[in-house]
């Protein structure tokens, strides 16, 4: 049954917004027909805030169905009028900030200044630059390329994108694929993750009263064994985006390549944090804190890897412990609240298992432990975790944990440095540290990665791209280059001569 829960109208001032379902269909919220239900839970309290039918496979058909019939008139629009779409949505998006920040740090137990400070004016800002990037869809010159013709290139809408996005930046990573997707002419079935369903809702029924047309933008919110792998194989589905897990990623390629689908994968990370021996010490402890523990580690560019070079290995460690002490751990909604929850129980004892195999291996300096008592042991908490000294092929180094925990590890040389940083399967993020540009114009480079940052880590714009290199997938989120991802590239060439018998048809009948 579809229920609210027991958050109070202070913390969920939306809630009355969802008493028709979690379903947006052609412009309206409905109930899934699954037959089964889902509590968003939030992960602070461990109490329920809403209870929703899931979506079945007839839900994300009707979806696939409204997203197909409004196709045509959206594509047929001008740049500019999908353009004006979009400055109006970003307006409303302004509008109802601050309902989003508390629906977001309610369902995903994000502190609320890290939701009203960055991932809300992040989707508004992202918003905002789709809107002028639709009128700039760009393409090769037009010119007489072959001497007799004139070539140019037309940039057309795919059809219909069917996109999956994560729990860990809901509201983020619906932007991120539902923005370039309709600025550039497609229409979208988002399907967000089933814990964490409530701002892609909001967000779709924002896109509806800025006067977006109905079906442009759906949500189905469904389990991805079911509504997902059904909406990545549907047959009226032209492309496939989605975010999330490498072990993920690889069913859902396997299920779009067998129907000859567009795919971009934006998959997991383990960032390395590469800090020379000239670094700033300071700059570097302060980075590496913010750049481990945002959004409680669960960030794949997050800072997982930290590499230093020997001279400043042990002072690193001691002061970067000794700062994560004074990271406060509360409510998520509390005005001195550093660091929330987990998404869940579950995944708090998933990251409590890799630290504690790690004290087999490795040397755990600070946290690895979740609190308990008061308040925050009924949520899903774990303290912010430094470990040092693990070996490089170690799984807290291989494998990506998400959750507040940053590994130490120390190098010799530059080259030992760098070639640490490269030594996994990931290639989403990195940073090196030091102040001789020559020493990071290498690592950036040399490192493999979608993102390199030097002397920072974590910062993010809406001008520039986001994807990986190796297993952290392929394709751009965010930027001009994301047209790249929702496009067709057409050639059209125009004959200039009027002349009946060219001159290349003598290779192929005739003579000269």
């Amino acid at each position: 049954m579809h229920k609210p829960g027991t958050a109070t109208p202070e913390r969920f001032p939306a809630q009355e917004r969802f008493a028709e379902g979690a379903q947006f269909v052609a412009g309206r919220l409905t109930k899934g027909t699954s037959g089964r239900t889902h509590a968003v839970t939030d992960p602070a309290t461990g109490e329920e805030v809403l209870t929703y039918e899931l979506a079945g496979r007839e839900d994300v058909d009707a979806a696939v169905a409204a997203a197909r019939a409004a196709f045509p008139g959206w594509a047929g629009a001008t740049p500019g009028e999908r353009s004006d779409a979009l400055h109006r949505f970003a307006a409303v998006l302004a509008e109802r900030a601050e309902d989003f920040a508390r629906a977001e740090s309610l369902q995903c137990g994000k502190p609320l200044k890290l939701t009203r400070e960055f991932d809300v004016p992040g989707t508004i800002d992202n918003t905002a630059f789709f809107a002028g990037a639709a009128r700039h869809l760009q393409g090769q010159a037009a010119a007489e390329y072959s001497g007799d013709h004139t070539s140019y290139v037309r940039r057309e809408p795919i059809g219909v994108i069917g996109s999956i996005a994560p729990w860990n930046y809901p509201l983020q990573m619906a932007a991120w694929k539902i923005l370039p997707a309709i600025a550039a002419g497609n229409t979208i079935v988002l399907k967000p993750a089933e814990m964490t369903p409530l701002t892609s809702l909001m967000f779709a029924r924002a896109a509806t009263d800025a006067g977006l047309p109905d079906g442009v933008i759906n949500i189905v919110t469904g389990t991805g064994k079911e509504a997902g792998e059904h909406l990545v194989g549907h047959p009226d589905v032209a492309m496939t985006s989605f975010t999330g897990s490498t072990g993920v990623g690889r069913r859902v390629a396997e299920i779009a390549t067998a129907t000859v689908k567009r795919l971009h994968l934006e998959l997991g990370g383990k960032a390395p944090f590469v800090v020379f021996d000239d670094a700033d010490l300071d700059a570097a402890v302060n980075g590496a804190v913010a750049g481990a523990l945002i959004n409680t580690g669960q960030d794949c560019t997050a800072a997982t890897r930290a590499y230093v070079q020997r001279p400043l290995y042990e002072e690193f460690v001691a002061r970067t412990a000794a700062l994560m002490d004074t990271v406060r751990l509360g409510d998520p909604f509390a005005a001195g609240t550093d660091l929330g929850p987990l998404i869940s129980h579950v995944q708090r004892d998933r990251v409590a298992g890799f630290v504690d195999r790690a004290r087999a291996y490795a040397r755990v300096v600070t946290g690895g432990e979740a609190p308990q008592q008061g308040d925050l042991k009924r949520g899903a908490y774990y303290r912010p975790t430094l470990v040092a000294d693990a070996p490089q092929d170690s799984e807290i180094v291989q494998s990506e944990i998400f959750g507040p925990v940053l590994v130490v590890l120390p190098f010799d040389s530059d080259d030992e440095g760098i070639a640490l940083a490269n030594d996994t399967p990931y290639g989403l993020a990195a940073s090196a540290w030091s102040r001789d540009v020559y020493r990071t114009g290498r690592a950036t480079r040399e490192i493999k990665a979608g993102c390199v940052w030097v002397n920072d880590h974590i910062p993010i714009i809406s001008e520039m791209p986001h994807g990986g290199y190796k297993s952290s997938g392929f394709g751009k989120d965010m930027s001009a280059y994301s047209f790249e991802e929702y496009t067709q590239v057409k050639h059209v060439m125009f004959d200039n001569t009027a002349v009946v018998r060219k001159d290349w048809h003598r290779t192929i009948f005739g003579d000269r």
